[in-house]
């Protein structure tokens, strides 16, 4: 009987030493975003109150009839269409929808006024088109510098509309605009895109905790 060689004896599969390398990157991986992602929600406390202003901003906004306009590029544009999304549909309670629209979504809408007056217009033309007095526009960007979102709050404020910007660090052309911003104190986009998910869902639950128990 051949004897039986020992673990160390035996040749290591290659696919289990990339297995074990893959699941060790992935582990630091994780304790870093877990890093990250801890030390700037730390660093965003004093943000609660403005994070409580701006609930209150949309929500007296719904409760008086007024929309909700929002926008974004790239992974912000994913967001504005999450937090529309949130406000039309519902997040945790059932409820009547809400006026929110995320001007990121009709792709027809955005290709034809990029090529007929350049991409720089695509969210000032329809926050003309659909924004007045007594609505809000909430922006979402990671560098708060976008043209096409700077030229929308720029036309947000000839509407009489209240600016909203949910941004990364300052100083930023958006944040000096808006009436109001949360600042995510980062420089890592996919860190400052975590947070804002974070945020939009904070907002959300604020206002719709506000407006579901104001209509009981």
């Amino acid at each position: 009987m051949q004897p039986v060689k020992s673990l160390v004896e035996r040749p290591i599969p290659a696919s289990a030493l990339i297995d074990a390398e893959l699941g060790s990157a992935i582990r630091i991986a994780l304790s870093d975003r877990r890093a990250a992602l801890s030390d700037t929600l730390n660093s965003m406390e004093p943000e609660a109150a403005e994070i409580g202003e701006i609930a209150a901003l949309i929500t007296r906004t719904l409760r008086n009839g007024g929309r909700v306009l929002v926008a974004g590029n790239g992974g912000s544009a994913a967001e504005a269409q999450h937090f529309a999304t949130e406000l039309v549909g519902r997040f945790k309670r059932e409820r009547d929808p809400w006026p929110a629209m995320a001007l990121t979504a009709d792709t027809a809408m955005l290709t034809a006024i990029a090529n007929d007056y350049g991409f720089e217009t695509v969210f000032s033309r329809q926050v003309a088109a659909f924004g007045g007095e007594g609505d809000v526009l909430v922006a979402f960007s990671t560098s708060g510098e976008s043209a096409n979102l700077v030229r929308a709050a720029e036309t947000a404020v000839e509407r009489g509309m209240a600016i909203v910007a949910i941004t990364g660090p300052r100083p930023n052309r958006l944040a000096s605009i808006a009436d109001r911003v949360i600042e995510v104190p980062i420089a890592d986009i996919p860190v400052i895109q975590e947070l804002h998910a974070v945020v939009l869902h904070i907002l959300c639950e604020l206002v719709e905790s506000s407006l579901v128990e104001a209509a009981r």
